[in-house]
């Protein structure tokens, strides 16, 4: 299976901006990829729309998600708390030289479930100080409400510093290896889509080996 692979460029001036803005200059500036990988069909064929925008500054990583679903749910306001129930988009990473990955997971509220590790069963979950550390704006505010139904178009930009991920003095082009996920899995659609394909019998977001290719310019 040939491993995906996307660059995303250098756009130095993200960091002077308000994290809302930063959502609009992606949006006109940055390219888009589609998280259209539907791995466990048979028992999980809904597709909601969902794309993402990337590009990164000298200290940070910048993804910009948008999606269109027919149920939208935003229960868990606390950080570290089940996320991926909701209406999710998540972002796992693994760095240059690491034998451990990253899992950054939200819902469509902003609400963050991150932690690092080397296996699933042994995350090494992130403070509140060190999530307070990731840049969020949330289209649909930032109040939890019980699952609603209808047809809805949401976004959400982050921003992960480089220096939380152990990468003090970035050089560029750096190449990582990452996944991109849109997920629900407590809503009345459930579903699990990855931007690189996971061949699993189940759904699985925790595989490193099948993550793509992340080259920052």
């Amino acid at each position: 299976m040939k491993t995906k692979r996307i660059n995303i460029p250098l756009i130095e001036s993200l960091d002077e901006m308000d994290i809302a803005t930063v959502g609009e200059t992606l949006e006109a500036e940055a390219p888009k990829f589609g998280i259209n990988c539907v791995n466990w069909k048979a028992e999980f064929p809904y597709h909601p729309i969902t794309a993402f925008s990337a590009a990164h500054s000298r200290n940070y990583i910048y993804i910009d998600f948008f999606t269109r679903c027919n149920y939208l749910r935003a229960v868990n306001y606390k950080n570290n708390t089940p996320v991926s129930q909701d209406s999710c988009v998540e972002f796992f990473l693994q760095t240059p030289g690491s034998d451990e990955y990253w899992n950054f997971e939200f819902n469509c509220i902003g609400t963050v479930n991150a932690s690092h590790r080397k296996e699933r069963n042994n995350p090494r979950r992130l403070t509140d100080e060190e999530i307070s550390q990731i840049k969020r704006y949330a289209s649909c505010g930032n109040n939890p409400f019980q699952e609603l139904e209808g047809l809805f178009y949401w976004s959400l930009t982050i921003g992960i510093p480089f220096n939380l991920l152990g990468i003090d003095n970035p050089v560029f082009p750096m190449e990582i290896s990452g996944n991109f996920y849109k997920c629900a899995s407590a809503t009345s659609m459930p579903h699990y889509l990855s931007w690189a394909p996971i061949k699993t019998d189940k759904p699985d977001f925790h595989r490193p080996e099948f993550f793509g290719k992340i080259v920052l310019e």
